[in-house]
């Protein structure tokens, strides 16, 4: 099978824009649509025409251009059924669990509530992709806007379950921020360290920090490191359960 080609570009004030294309049947998805410039820029610097739309989640920052777009192209917008009233131009709904055909190509639909309640991720198993939007970001993972912090632990579980090299996009460049916090939870942590640095030289040069990989980041995101013995006894909280260390985590992040 031909490799579907991907375009990775900033939108808005920190989003990703992302396209995904199939250069055997011209299908191309925008993951999300943060904003319409960007995503017309890119589009017709590949010379590709926009066909689907996958919404992760409600939030504006993923959904303010899908009308535009929608009226432009007239491309299908596939999102998440439990925040369908909330998604402007909806043509599917897809819920977790759920699958469908994209280029001749299986996606699998992630339930992971926690961001917002209804948020989805688009897994595309046979090409080692996850879509990520705002449950999963280099070295962090979203702030909990609607969800509890054991509905984000059981949705950053089932990603980590993941095959450790599943390549992974995110919503945001918040990895500089990310890396920094991340040093305070897991200090001694090299392969960390080891990142950390890389992502500072990647930075000044003005270069992006996406995408990242599953295995990576269960090697040196402490969002989904609740259960190493290191982490918790840096935290005093040898004896709490995974989702109470990972409640810990995302507080401090939350006030870092």
């Amino acid at each position: 099978m031909t490799p579907l080609e991907i375009d990775l570009f900033a939108c808005r004030s920190d989003n990703f824009g992302v396209l995904l294309h199939d250069p055997v049947t011209g299908a191309t998805a925008s993951i999300d649509a943060p904003e319409e410039g960007p995503i017309r820029d890119a589009l017709a610097r590949r010379g590709w025409t926009l066909s689907h739309i996958f919404t992760t989640h409600h939030h504006n920052d993923h959904i303010e251009a899908n009308l535009a777009l929608k009226e432009h192209f007239g491309v299908t917008i596939i999102g998440p059924a439990r925040e369908a009233p909330r998604i402007p131009g909806i043509d599917r709904t897809v819920d977790g669990g759920d699958s469908f055909e994209f280029a001749g190509r299986h996606v699998e639909v992630i339930l992971t509530p926690g961001h917002t309640l209804g948020h989805i991720c688009f897994h595309l198993p046979d090409d080692k992709l996850l879509f990520a939007a705002d449950t999963l970001f280099a070295l962090g993972c979203g702030r909990l806007f609607e969800g509890t912090p054991a509905q984000m632990w059981g949705s950053l579980s089932k990603l980590a379950a993941l095959p450790d090299g599943t390549t992974v996009y995110f919503g945001h460049e918040y990895t500089l921020s990310n890396a920094r916090f991340a040093k305070t939870i897991d200090p001694d942590n090299a392969a960390l360290l080891t990142r950390v640095a890389e992502i500072e030289a990647l930075r000044a040069a003005g270069a992006f920090t996406a995408p990242t990989t599953i295995g990576l980041e269960k090697a040196t995101n402490p969002f989904l490191r609740a259960a190493d013995p290191a982490i918790r006894r840096h935290l005093g909280m040898e004896k709490a359960g995974d989702a109470e260390v990972f409640a810990e985590i995302r507080a401090r992040k939350d006030r870092f």
